[in-house]
Formats: structure tokens, sequence, C-alpha cells
């Protein structure tokens, strides 16, 4: 009996003793899905209004350390944490009108593409030399990101956190393919770096194929970015135009502000007439041509006859053409629509806008979505049709490439003004939707990394803010605030050589999807034969 009791005193005491352990080891588990979050949100800090793009080095850095050697489960629950961090809070304007359910559907989704190539790093780090094939994967899927579904949606790409960047110069080598994969290719490189440190002070031996490649992961995306310095130039190679931003503002904020089209297309023509106004007495250049922004007359001005009317006096004022961001209506199909009007003979060249945005221009699944909430499908009770080709506007000799808005996004979209001869760009926008938003600085940003790839001088005029005048080197020259009535007049630089971003196109981004997938299948490979070796 004593002995009995005694081993149930001895029991009792191990228990509280056992106890810390088993919570310490909880813990632990929860600090790779923590640190993942973490550097997601890390990522998103780097990108603009803050011109913080060298913490993207880091972020990637500690997603590296909590993916390196994981097993696909874990890979791929960390990937989706590290793409909610990121996306959750760099996606928020999009729920700034329509509620947080499509930006949580959004992000969602979106973090599945993250999740799997978190799955595919996880996979390759256990190659020779990983760095390399891991920021492959991460490009890859920003390939898939930027096609599927739904035509893809590029937002987030790590190049358009770089506007500020050192490495912004490799815009131009390979566009944003090459620069988002160098930015993620030293971030790598620099945990590679300190890992193969670490292990050399506890070794007391540090491998030489490890350490070189670490260097070298971090070193020659920064000599490459040096090395391409020279290929980011302003100076004009046809000339100049003098050219006018006109930002109209809207009347409110909100989905609302399209009811009062008429007042939003009255404001630019006011902002129009105050630019003749200035410029007659003096205190303004005379431009060569006036760029209004994406929706600047929802009013059809083709069949109503006082839209036309008061468009047609805001250019005969002016004395240039004016390119009008207009909705038109035309055998059926509803366009957004930019309309050079000319002060003499009116409206002249027109482009349609070809990358429309689902479930803002247009509603996929429009019967799924209408059973989920009704005031959704309520919104874009007509979806827009998608133009066929590409927009650009010769305007008395000089050629204005047009991206709307939205298309800025996407690589196919700006490239392709330039191959048909553009000597400046253009991206007519409106963000009044989305009210005070990141959105506007975002997309300026993207603006900005434009400029660079394709050696181009980027306006964007946009309807409340914040409209700007972009050198061919990515610098801001001029810029309006937020919700106020301006005007920009800048003599700009127009330029006809392209870059090597500009003529290879969609090649770079062809060949780190090979790497990528060369890398992948040495991976599962390799994983194959060695469960071969050991069944065997």
């Amino acid at each position: 009996m004593t002995v009995t009791a005694t081993s149930v005193d001895q029991s009792d005491q191990l228990q509280p003793s056992s106890a810390p352990t088993a919570w310490g080891s909880r813990l632990r588990r929860l600090v790779p899905a923590v640190a993942s979050a973490l550097c997601g949100v890390l990522l998103y800090v780097s990108f603009p209004p803050r011109p913080l793009w060298w913490l993207a080095l880091p972020a990637f850095a500690g997603f590296a350390w909590v993916l390196r050697g994981r097993g696909w489960k874990a890979a791929f629950g960390l990937g989706y944490l590290f793409g909610l961090g990121f996306l959750l809070p760099l996606l928020v304007w999009t729920g700034v009108e329509v509620g947080p359910g499509p930006w949580l559907a959004l992000v969602a989704i979106e973090a599945v593409f993250v999740a799997l190539v978190g799955v595919g790093i996880a996979a390759v780090s256990k190659l020779p030399a990983w760095p390399l094939w891991a920021a492959a994967v991460w490009i890859a899927g920003e390939a898939v990101r930027a096609r599927v579904p739904f035509r893809g949606f590029p937002w987030g790409k790590i190049a358009f956190g770089q506007a500020d960047g050192i490495f912004l110069p490799l815009a131009a080598v390979g566009g944003t393919p090459v620069l988002g994969f160098a930015v993620v290719l030293c971030g790598f490189g620099l945990y590679e770096a300190g890992r193969v440190v670490a292990e050399g002070r506890r070794t007391r031996a540090v491998r030489r194929g490890a350490a070189a490649a670490a260097l070298l992961s971090v070193a020659v995306p920064v000599a490459g970015a040096v090395a391409a310095r020279p290929l980011v130039s302003d100076k004009a190679e046809d000339g100049f135009a003098t050219v006018a931003v006109i930002q109209g503002n809207v009347p409110r904020s909100g989905l609302e502000f399209s009811a009062q089209r008429r007042a939003v297309l009255d404001h630019h023509v006011r902002e129009t007439l105050k630019l003749a106004a200035d410029i007659k007495a003096g205190k303004a250049a005379k431009p060569d041509y006036v760029l209004w922004p994406e929706n600047s007359s929802d009013i059809d001005p083709f069949t109503n006859p006082d839209a036309a009317a008061v468009i047609d006096g805001a250019a005969k004022a002016v004395g240039v053409p004016i390119s009008v961001g207009g909705v038109v209506e035309k055998d059926g199909r509803l366009l957004n629509e930019q309309i050079l009007w000319d002060p003499v003979k009116g409206p002249t060249q027109t482009y349609d806008k070809r990358q429309v945005q689902p479930f803002g221009e247009y509603l996929p699944l429009r019967g799924l979505v209408g059973a989920i909430n009704k005031n959704w499908t309520s919104m874009v009770r007509q979806d827009f049709s998608r133009g066929s080709k590409p927009g650009v506007f010769d305007i008395d000799g000089a050629k204005v490439g047009l991206a709307t808005c939205y298309e800025a996004a996407f690589d196919w979209a700006v490239r392709d003004t330039v191959t048909h001869g553009a000597e400046m760009i253009s991206v007519p926008s409106n963000n009044a939707t989305f009210d005070r938003s990141e959105m506007t600085y975002q997309q300026l940003a993207m603006s900005r990394v434009r400029a660079v790839e394709h050696s181009r001088t980027v306006t964007v005029p946009v309807t409340s803010g914040v409209s700007a005048v972009i050198m061919p080197d990515g610098k801001i020259t001029q810029k309006t605030g937020m919700f106020v009535p301006a005007y920009l007049v800048q003599k700009v630089p127009l330029r006809t050589s392209e870059t090597p971003a500009t003529e290879l196109g969609i090649v770079p981004e062809i060949a780190l999807v090979l790497v990528a997938a060369g890398g992948l299948g040495w991976a599962i490979g390799s994983g194959l034969r060695g469960r071969r070796a050991g069944g065997a």
C-alpha cells in the first residue's frame, strides 16, 4: 500500500511540470504561422504610398525561413497566411463602397495562388542554388495570377512596389517579371547568406557552393540594376509636346457620383475653360493637346447633343484636341471609350478599353452573384464590351498611347501601345469610387514602373486624384491633390526607341516560368528517387 501511494504521489508531482512543456511546444508550432503572416504584412508595408520598397527584402527573407524544408501541407498553410498578410491590407480599397464581402472573397481566392507558390518554394528549397529556383517559382505564380480567373488580376505584383527602389532600372531590361524576380531573389539570397553564416559558425566550416550561391543571389540583382541604369533616359528623341492633364473632380465620392454624371462632365469642362482663360492671360502655356480622365463624360456625346455641345465648346476654347473619357453605346454594345475631340472636326479617333474590370465593368457568374446579393448585380446592370484594337491617337504627328485605368496593371495592354508607335503613354483613370484609399497611389506606382519599362513619358489624368506627369525615368514632375479640381501643363519628351523589355515582350516571363518548371521537376524527381532508395 505504501509503495502504491508513493507511486501515485510521484505521478501527481510530475503533472505540473509537463503542462508548461506541452504549452511551450504548442506555442513553438505557432511561431512559423505568425511569422509568415507578419512577413506578408511587411511586404504590404513596402508598397506605395510608403516609399519603403526595401522592406520587401526582409519580407521574402522571413518567408524563406518559414518555408525552407517544409512538407507540402505545411507550406500550403504558411503560404496562405503570407498571402493573407499581404493582400488583406493591400486590397482593402476593393470594399470601400461595396462592403467587406467582395474584398474578403477576392483576397481568399488570390491567397490560394500564393499558397501554391509556397508549396513550390518549399519543394525547391532543398536544391542547390535554391534561391534562383524559388524566385522563379514566385514569378511563375504571378504569371498565372495575372491571367486567371476572369482574365487575371495582377494587382500586387512585386514590381509595382519598387517604383522608388534601386532595382527599378531592371524594368527596362525585362519588364515587371525581371524586376520582381530580382527583388525576390535578393530577399531569398539574404536569408540564405544568413543561414550559411550561422551554419558556418556552428560547424566551423562553410560550404563553398552554398556560400557562393547566397552571395550571387544578392550581388547579381544589385549589379544588374546598376548595369541597367543607362537604359533609363528622359531625353527627347522626336522632339517635345506640351500636354495638359485635366482633373475636374467629382461632386461627391462613391458609386452614386455616376448619377450626377452631367455634373462630372461640367466639372471637367469648367477646369478646361479655366485653363483656356489662363492661356489667354499668359499664366499657362498653350498645350498641343488636352487629356481628360476615364468617365469624364458618362453621358454619351454621340447620342446626347447637350454633352457634345459642352465638350465642343471646351475644345474650341482651349483651341486644341481633347481626349475625352466617355461611356458610349454602339450597336447595343456598352463601351468605355476614349474619344479624341478636335476643336474644328469634332470626334475624330476612338479607343475602346480592352481589359475591362470583372465585377466592376462586367459581372461574371451574374446568376450566382445575384443569389448572394442582389445589390451587387444592380451596380453592374449592363456589362461593358471589350475593344479589340490598341489605342494610339495620332495628334498632329505626336502619337499618344492609351491604357485606360485597370489596363495599366497588365503588361500586354501597355506594351502594345508602344509597339504600335506610341511616343508617350496616357493612363486615364477614375478612382472616385475608391474614396481616399491607397488604390490611387498603387496605380500611380504602376504607371511609374511602366514609364521606365518602355522609356516613355506617362501622364495620369484622374477624375478625383492623384493626377500626375511622369518622366521616362519614372520620376513624377507634377501631381495634384485628391478631390480637388486642377490642371497640369508640361512640356514632355517624345521617344521612339524601344527598350529591351519592349522588344522582348513576354519572353523573359516565359523564360522564368521555364526555370521554375525545371526546378520543380528536379525537386519532384529527387524526392521520388529518395523514396525509392528508402524503400529498397
